[in-house]
Parts: structure tokens; C-alpha cells; sequence
């Protein structure tokens, strides 16, 4: 066991928490149901704007996941008002919301405007704290200074998109960015107290797997302490469908049952502690280049996920050493 781990508690599974939820994670951070709303608050990537690239990574078509009521063209606060009265309608028990900065790189930008951004969305009372999602190499000392004081008055979290463990992968995808990178973010944002996420991507064009089984053990020696797990899905008029369509065999999509069995099997080597917060990801059929699983819901395909846990009478963790 590394020194991290020896300070994480490692929750115990019963027969009806078969893996332990960012839900459940939520209710013991803040006593009740917290809700996440998305804000868009215009970021761009240095793999866009020519910093590290152009064209973003190949995969990425950030419009597939935008809320209706998710764009940059509105305020940070008209966001927030529009997000609560879009979520009260779903979650009538959240007591309160975590402004979650989800489109393209949110720490990318001087330290004076992100706290300018993120104190917008924190000026409203019913958000307890934010979500940052970002890339690995977006962070310095100075913002994660930054935020680690803002921690102490407000819950703060950085998710960092992994994608991979490996350097091959992230070359092919464009995301211009090593896996040490990633290690190295994580490990720094975790000293400062600062909760990490992190999503990772199964399918992406190469990658066995046996491959993406071992990023279990991989990601469980990180300092994280939630996680997303999405299905490769391929957007139209990216430039990944056509890799995909020049090449498909350099790729891994999985059968619905073949996907169910394989993130059991994967959730079973994942160190116990490291809260789920997705299984699968969800898109409009519109931006598919195909519609896979019969364009099921991801709360259907969790219900699925659920019941294999049960079948096979397993929990998370129960394989990690």
C-alpha cells in the first residue's frame, strides 16, 4: 500500500451497496442530497486554440453533453438560476448544488479571471461549492494554492480527464498531455486536500481489454478520490469517426452485455474508496456516427450494471490488493 492510501478510509460494501456511489459520497460530505448543475463558462483548451494543437482531442464534440440551458452566451449567475429551476423539477430533495464547470479546460485561463468565474457562481446560496473539470496539464502551484484556501470555506473539486494510462492512447487521440502529467496533477491537488476526480474513456482505438482491465490496478494507486467511467461513443464530423471509419478494427466497442460484465470485473480491482460517480455516458442519437444498446438510458444501463453485481454476488474492491 502507498502512503496515500494509508490515510483514505476504506468503506465496507453491504449486500444492497454493492459499489460505493458519489452519491452516497455526497450525502456523507453534506448530511443530504447535493446536486451538480453544469456551467459553461467559455474556456477553450490549449490543444485548441494552437497553444499545444488545433482541433481539440479527436474524440471531443462538447455539445453532446451541454444541458439546454448550458452556454456561454449566458451570465455564470443565469446559468445557476436556470440550472436549480431545470434540477428542482427532477431533484425536489437536493438541498443544495455544486456549480460544476464542465465545457473544455476551466483552469485554463490567468488565475485572476478563474476567480473572478468562480466567485459568480458561488455569490448564490444554494451552491455549497464547484466542480472544475480540467486537464492535467492546465494546473500550477499557484491555482492549486488558490483553490486549497478557497476549500476551507466551500467544497471544492477538480476532475481531471484521464482518458488513459497510456501514453500511446493519448497520443492518438490528440489529447497532447502524458499520463505522467496526469499522475503528477493528481498527487499535487490531492496534498492540498483538494478532492479528485478523474474519467476515463474504455474503447479508445488501440487498447485491449486486458489493456483497459489493468487500468483498475493502475488508477487505484492514484490519490483519487472519485471517478467517471464512460463507453467510447463516436460523435459525427470528428476525427475520430473518421479513424473509425478508415480503420475500425483499431477499435474496441463493447456489446451492451460484454460492457456490463466487463466494468464489474474492472470495479472489483478498483480500490474500494474511490466513489463511482458513472458507469456509462450518454448522448442525443442525432451526434452518433451509431446508436449502440438500443439507445438505452443511463440509469437503465446502471439498473443492468446493478443486477450483475447481484448475479455474480461480487462487490468493488473485492479483488484489490
Amino acid at each position: 500500500m502507498s502512503n496515500f492510501q494509508s490515510k483514505y478510509y476504506f468503506c465496507s460494501m453491504s449486500k444492497t451497496e454493492r459499489y460505493y456511489s458519489f452519491t452516497k459520497f455526497l450525502r456523507e460530505r453534506f448530511g443530504a442530497r447535493v446536486q451538480k448543475l453544469a456551467i459553461d463558462a467559455g474556456f477553450t483548451c490549449p490543444n485548441r486554440d494552437g497553444s499545444k494543437s488545433y482541433g481539440g482531442c479527436t474524440y471531443c464534440n462538447n455539445s453532446a453533453f451541454n444541458p439546454s440551458y448550458c452556454t456561454p452566451e449566458k451570465s455564470i449567475a443565469q446559468q445557476i438560476e436556470e440550472g436549480i429551476e431545470f434540477h428542482k423539477r427532477r431533484y425536489r430533495r437536493a438541498v443544495g448544488y455544486l456549480a460544476y464547470f464542465q465545457a473544455f479546460s476551466n483552469t485554463y485561463a490567468p488565475l485572476n479571471e478563474l476567480k473572478q468565474k468562480y466567485a459568480q457562481a458561488l455569490q448564490n446560496e444554494q451552491v455549497l461549492g464547484i466542480v472544475i473539470g480540467t486537464r492535467p496539464d492546465c494546473v500550477d502551484d499557484e491555482k492549486l494554492d488558490y483553490l486549497s484556501e478557497l476549500n476551507k470555506t466551500h467544497f471544492v473539486s477538480i476532475e481531471y480527464g484521464i482518458e488513459s494510462c497510456y501514453n500511446q492512447t493519448l497520443e492518438k487521440i490528440n489529447r497532447c498531455h502524458s499520463f505522467e502529467d496526469t499522475q503528477l496533477a493528481i498527487v499535487k491537488t490531492a496534498e492540498r486536500g483538494i478532492h479528485v476526480g478523474g474519467h476515463i474513456i474504455f474503447g479508445l482505438p488501440g487498447e485491449t481489454e486486458e489493456m483497459m482491465m489493468q487500468e483498475a490496478e493502475i488508477l487505484s494507486q492514484l490519490p483519487l478520490n472519485s471517478i467517471k467511467f464512460h463507453q467510447l461513443q463516436i460523435f459525427k464530423n470528428t476525427p475520430m469517426a473518421q479513424m473509425f471509419k478508415d480503420n475500425p478494427s483499431e477499435f474496441k466497442l463493447f456489446e451492451l452485455q460484454q460492457y456490463i460484465s466487463f466494468i464489474v470485473g474492472f470495479c472489483e480491482k478498483l480500490r474500494p474508496d474511490i466513489a463511482i460517480e458513472r458507469f456509462s455516458s450518454e448522448a442525443p442519437p442525432s451526434f452518433l456516427v451509431n446508436s449502440p444498446w438500443s439507445n438505452l438510458r443511463t440509469d437503465q444501463i446502471l439498473n443492468l450494471i446493478k443486477k450483475e453485481f447481484v448475479v455474480r454476488d461480487t462487490y468493488q474492491g473485492v479483488y484489490f490488493n
